[in-house]
């Protein structure tokens, strides 16, 4: 499409949210397509509809929780048009706009004076996101989750991903799998106890929580001037799940040392200064609703989501990649084995992260 009838286009789906204004591209998120309303407070964005197949699922679970968490903020005395996303209405009042062609936009208040960052920079840091992340689960814990949409089904179902690795490697698509023979060994070595997080929700050990499924550290604002943070942002993947997905994915992304594509592994290890500063400011938010069982499969539940992530580098690296954008042809190959030299280094951890977790309770 030319530039002519992009800009065309945009201006036909302002008009639906009631806004006349220029736009320019905005952020770096890998998913949707953003862009910032010129002189106004607001972000107009295209919902990636190849990877959420029903984005009205997508609209109500955001539009559900954010108005929860509205009234948790005002009753708390704060902001919430600053401290939580606050979704603009079509003139029809919907949330969301769709196209003849399927393509469907939205519209956010821009939160002015914010800021988020890629990269850990400081354990503080790390330990304000493990607070804005745990704040966001605190504020939550009283909405029904069962009442979401899984909006990427069997997102966090481990050992269905096991069973997707398993099928990788039957079928050999690329004819890789003799090049990875060492780190298929490790990782179905432990695939036996993937099941673990899995098995004591159907027991009712772990509580069925609101998850927000993208706990980077670049989606979380900060307060330019107090460095403060703000808001969790980017709810496309808000479903029900556990909040040891939620804390896993955090320290599996923070508490590394390297690039999730690194080649060199001897730069690869998990920081356990990293790992107690967001553990204690998660703690600090979560200590009024967080379960016996929860605070014990917490160092696990970091080693889960690695192990997962890992393992779906791996498949795909087998499959030829199919799934995983790369920019070179060893790329997902490098980024499993960094997932797994992580869960390598906790388990060789294990025991301190168990003891961290245990004085911090």
């Amino acid at each position: 499409m030319g530039v002519h009838m992009m800009e065309n286009l945009i201006q036909k789906v302002l008009r639906q949210f009631n806004i006349v204004a220029d736009i320019n591209e905005y952020g770096d998120g890998h998913i949707n397509e953003t862009y910032r309303i010129k002189d106004q407070p607001y972000l107009l964005q295209r919902v990636n509809t190849d990877i959420f197949k029903k984005p009205n699922e997508v609209m109500e679970n955001i539009e559900n929780v954010t108005e929860h968490l509205r009234k948790k903020i005002a009753a708390a005395g704060g902001d919430p048009n600053r401290e939580t996303l606050t979704l603009v209405k079509t003139v029809d009042g919907k949330t969301y706009f769709e196209l003849e062609d399927g393509r469907v936009y939205r519209v956010y208040r821009f939160i002015e004076n914010a800021i988020s960052y890629n990269k850990v920079e400081s354990a503080k840091q790390f330990y304000d996101v493990a607070r804005a992340f745990g704040k966001f689960q605190n504020m939550l814990a009283d909405f029904p989750a069962e009442k979401l949409y899984e909006t990427i089904p069997e997102f966090h179902n481990t050992p269905n991903r096991v069973n997707q690795l398993l099928e990788a490697i039957k079928n050999d698509a690329a004819g890789r799998l003799e090049s990875v023979r060492e780190e298929v060994d490790f990782a179905l070595a432990r695939a036996a106890e993937m099941d673990t997080v899995m098995k004591a929700m159907a027991e009712g050990l772990v509580p069925l929580r609101v998850t927000h499924n993208d706990t980077k550290l670049n989606n979380v604002m900060f307060d330019v001037d107090s460095k403060e943070p703000i808001c969790v942002v980017d709810l496309d993947t808000v479903m029900p799940g556990s909040m040891l997905y939620d804390y896993g994915d955090a320290l599996r992304f923070g508490a590394s040392t390297a690039d999730e594509d690194e080649k060199d592994l001897s730069k690869v290890w998990f920081d356990l200064e990293l790992f107690k500063a967001f553990s204690q400011g998660y703690f600090e938010e979560m200590k009024s609703v967080i379960t016996e069982k929860e605070r014990e499969l917490m160092p696990f539940g970091a080693k889960l989501m690695t192990y997962e992530c890992g393992i779906r580098f791996l498949a795909d690296y087998l499959n030829g990649d199919v799934y995983f954008k790369i920019h070179y042809p060893e790329q997902n190959l490098d980024r499993a084995r960094t997932q797994l030299k992580l869960v390598f280094d906790m388990e060789a951890k294990w025991d301190a992260m168990h003891q961290i977790i245990s004085e911090l309770c």
